[in-house]
């Protein structure tokens, strides 16, 4: 196609996903909203230097009337009216297969986070989607065989693409990468929204690491493009935006509101939003400090203010709040250590679904039913908790930024564990795999990037370890990177290549004077 250039092998079927119509679709997207997402992505560093100056955030008094006015978004699409439990994970064509049929109402299936964006996996992801839809998937290993239940028993497919600020760099338009969002979203859009839509459900979408409401109003922009290019009746798609960065917490409602005729709810991204609150005041010392990782719960006050305000905004316009991520993985070995975490991942749907959320993420097929079993108590016969408006909760921007009062300590054991999770984490993903299974939690990217942001504010504010009374120095984080990765070196299945890749990265973000915006851009551009 004239100034649409691919850089990737076309492997086996690719031919069928990378069509000329299709890139088309991808190319047009790109030439008419790239300019404006690369003035939002610099709107984002302005405010960085803002609050590192010693700036703060609040709810925007220039968009006051959408929040004391009265509006709604749609009404829930067809397949998302339920959505008590919801599956995330890669779309790789097992987990194609076991998501579609965990009794899940909703599968997230993920470019973003749970997926290394290699070309393979990126463009494999998009026709592993259309064959399921297209009933032509299966799968076996182990003598095992994998394939898909009846249509009415599997979960709503709703793909998260990859964030604003990812490039995709095996497809060139006019000589410039384009985003890694416009590709999977167009490629998604133009091969399975019919399709979709012929089964009577839609192009749904997870819309991840929004920073604004002017970012959601791109990606309205866009929605309604695509719709009009591809003859498909506007507010046909719909959307959750991920509500995973602290600048969104102060923009709920203006989301919301730029994607009424488009929007399907918010997500508490709970993870990433941790890494966010870390990223945006990395330099303001101990005000916006958090003990190690493990002990940041969802009970920390800034946490609580985030959940209840979101359910608060959704309900308010009629719109799905769904809860964050269960990561535990079952164990089949170790009973009592099973049953301790499936009481923590009851406690923790039972405290989501008290508040008011619609439904709740899980990360393995195993959880769906105590999830199930824990809303289904809470929701019986009906659909969602629309109707519980939540008017007692009043968040001030103080609430939401009173990162100081959360409980617990930085330990050795805290920093070591840090290290570990992150080291096995980017050997994994620069080996081609997103979702990651480490010490019984299933790890994605916002693991890496919550280990190393940590281990760079702790650095930068000369914190002194609870327990061993050292100082977090330079010198004492690169002795334990070189101590944690003598225990891994020993252990079966080590990959020499990919673990020294994995040091090198780790090293460079967690250590470095300058702070990587996120640390998947350089990874990326280490990917083969």
């Amino acid at each position: 196609m004239d100034g649409v250039e691919i850089r990737g092998p076309l492997l086996d079927g690719f031919g069928e996903i990378l069509t000329p119509e299709a890139l088309d679709l991808v190319a047009t997207l790109h030439r008419e909203f790239d300019g404006t997402r690369r003035r939002l992505l610099r709107a984002r560093q302005d405010r960085q230097e803002r609050l590192s100056a010693g700036g703060t955030l609040d709810f925007l008094p220039e968009t006051a009337e959408i929040r004391s006015s009265d509006w709604r978004v749609a009404p829930p699409a067809p397949g998302l009216e339920d959505r008590r439990v919801e599956i995330t994970g890669p779309v790789d064509q097992k987990m194609t297969i076991n998501a579609l049929n965990s009794g899940a109402k909703v599968w997230l299936a993920d470019f973003e986070d749970a997926n290394a964006p290699t070309w393979e996996n990126t463009i494999r992801g998009q026709l592993n989607l259309r064959n399921a839809l297209d009933r032509a998937i299966d799968f076996s290993s182990g003598g095992k065989q994998y394939a898909l239940r009846p249509d009415e028993e599997l979960a709503t497919i709703v793909v998260r693409p990859r964030g604003w600020h990812l490039p995709e760099k095996h497809i060139l338009v006019d000589g410039e990468q384009v985003a890694g969002a416009l590709l999977d979203f167009g490629l998604y859009f133009f091969h399975c929204a019919r399709r979709q839509l012929a089964k009577g459900r839609g192009p749904y979408f997870y819309l991840p690491k929004l920073e604004s409401h002017l970012e959601a109003r791109l990606w309205n922009d866009v929605f309604v493009r695509a719709q009009e290019l591809l003859g498909v009746p506007r507010g046909t798609i719909r959307a959750t935006v991920l509500i995973e960065t602290i600048p969104a917490a102060f923009e709920m409602e203006e989301i919301l509101y730029e994607l009424r005729e488009h929007s399907a709810g918010l997500n508490a991204g709970r993870w990433d939003y941790l890494f966010s609150v870390i990223k945006k005041f990395r330099t303001r010392g101990r005000e916006f400090l958090l003990p190690e990782r493990n002990a940041v719960t969802m009970t920390a006050p800034f946490m609580r203010a985030y959940t209840e305000l979101l359910v608060r905004s959704c309900h308010k316009r009629g719109a799905h709040a769904i809860g964050g991520m269960a990561a535990f993985i079952p164990s089949r070995r170790d009973p009592e250590v099973n049953e301790l975490a499936l009481e923590k991942v009851r406690a923790d749907k039972t405290r989501e679904s008290g508040d008011g959320f619609d439904g709740s993420w899980v990360a393995h097929p195993d959880l769906v039913p105590i999830c199930r079993e824990v809303f289904d108590g809470v929701l019986g016969d009906r659909p969602n908790q629309l109707g519980r408006l939540r008017e007692d909760v009043n968040v001030t921007a103080e609430d939401l930024l009173a990162v100081s009062k959360t409980p617990g300590r930085i330990t050795e054991a805290g920093l070591r564990n840090n290290v570990d999770v992150a080291l096995r984490y980017l050997a994994a993903w620069m080996g081609g795999l997103g979702a990651v299974a480490i010490h019984n939690l299933m790890e994605d990217a916002a693991t890496a990037e919550i280990s190393r942001s940590q281990i760079w504010q702790w650095v930068h504010n000369d914190i002194e370890l609870a327990d061993t009374g050292e100082v977090v120095t330079t010198e004492l984080v690169e002795r334990i990177i070189g101590e944690e990765m003598a225990k891994i070196a020993s252990e079966p299945g080590y990959d020499e290549r990919l673990f020294g890749q994995a040091r090198a990265l780790f090293t460079e973000v967690a250590l470095d004077d300058d702070f990587a915006e996120f640390l998947t851009l350089p990874a990326y551009a280490r990917m083969r």
